[in-house]
């Protein structure tokens, strides 16, 4: 009998507490390579906070994160943001698109700071996002669900081996929506990735392999949805 590999992303025990406040504690679970995750919970529970930890952007107060048998409490503040850059894709609520860039190239930043540039694949993610022909265009010249689609181009151009996304569907009418999550779980399988998405969206959620609900108290596999 095979022995099952070990999970892309390990999350023991984590805690994030402000002082006295708990924003959650308890949560354990883990993603295998090729999976796709999703979390969901009130608002205010600590969703973003999540994958701000999960992504080393954050700190936490007790538990561990371990990323391909990296634990990321042993990297110090320049080790993590190589290792983030190396192996995070993130898609963040408030877009964070560059101003003074085009949309060329902001997608194409990740593999220009990796030192990999290729505009074969910033075309081919444009054009999986429904974006051929805006290239040239600032930010400020676009709308909301333009810019989450260039955030979403962005976060899976360099491959990363970690997909974190943070309402990534929230400003897209439903049938972008559709196909933007066709993208993100197409990407995740292709790359063997791990794909952690935060959402309030149950047709986002229908996608996951799993759903799990944060609570303060931890994490526990989400109810099927009824009807």
């Amino acid at each position: 009998m095979s022995t099952p590999a070990a999970p892309l992303l390990q999350v023991q025990g984590l805690a994030r507490r402000y002082g006295d406040s708990r924003v959650f504690e308890g949560v354990d679970f883990a993603v295998a390579r090729g999976e796709f995750v999703a979390i969901v919970g009130e608002s205010g529970v600590g969703k973003s906070t999540l994958l701000n930890c999960l992504a080393g952007l954050d700190t936490w107060s007790d538990g561990r994160i371990v990323h391909a048998g990296t634990d990321l409490a042993t990297l110090d503040e320049t080790a993590r943001a190589l290792w983030r850059r190396a192996q995070v894709g993130f898609v963040f609520q408030a877009f964070h698109v560059l101003p003074h860039l085009d949309v060329a190239q902001n997608v194409a930043l990740p593999l220009m700071l990796l030192g990999r540039p290729d505009p074969d694949r910033v075309q081919a993610m444009l054009g999986a996002v429904g974006l051929q022909g805006l290239e040239a265009r600032l930010p400020r010249e676009l709308s909301g669900g333009q810019l989450q689609r260039v955030a979403i181009a962005r976060a899976l151009v360099h491959r990363p081996g970690l997909l974190l996304a943070d309402e990534p569907t929230g400003n897209l009418d439903p049938a972008t929506a559709a196909r933007v999550m066709d993208v993100l779980v197409e990407q995740t399988r292709a790359a063997g990735s791990a794909l952690v998405l935060v959402t309030h969206s149950e047709a986002a959620a229908a996608r996951a392999d799993r759903v799990l609900r944060l609570t303060a108290s931890g994490m526990a596999l989400a109810p099927p949805a009824v009807g």
